[in-house]
């Protein structure tokens, strides 16, 4: 496993527990990262990736950033092929959703020579063109 040497130390640490640095990974990373900042208390987390890669390595990334892991049970992953978060917190309720045209971006241009150079600009871009956040409380 090679990263970039103008890779952040979190993605760099995030490359070391997935097994590599793609954009799937770093969308769940995203995910979970806004998760954390807006929820306070036990949080879980429903993923809807399904459990095939690359789409099921948003479930490494949510685990790795939002403190919800398999084995604290706080997590669950359903085989429903989105790319798709919802995160609770007591009453709090953050459903957050990957815009399609950003999903076809990726689809379309994705493969093992530019899946870190798709993985940065994901983490450099504003959380709004990315996703689609619905906020429940």
């Amino acid at each position: 496993m090679s990263v970039q040497s103008d890779v952040p130390p979190e993605l760099k640490a995030l490359s070391h527990f997935h097994g590599h640095l793609g954009p799937y990974v770093v969308i769940g990373y995203r995910m979970g990262s806004l998760a954390k900042v807006e929820l306070i208390g036990k949080t879980k987390a429903v993923v809807r990736s399904g459990l095939r890669p690359p789409l099921s390595c948003l479930a490494d990334g949510v685990q790795f950033s939002s403190g919800c892991t398999l084995g604290k049970g706080n997590i669950e992953v359903l085989d429903e092929g989105l790319a798709q978060a919802t995160f609770s917190a007591g009453d709090r309720v953050l459903l957050i959703t990957l815009k399609e045209e950003v999903r076809r971006d990726i689809d379309a241009n994705m493969s093992k020579q530019n899946e870190v150079h798709l993985a940065m600009s994901i983490y450099r871009a504003e959380l709004d063109s990315l996703f689609e956040i619905k906020r429940s409380w």
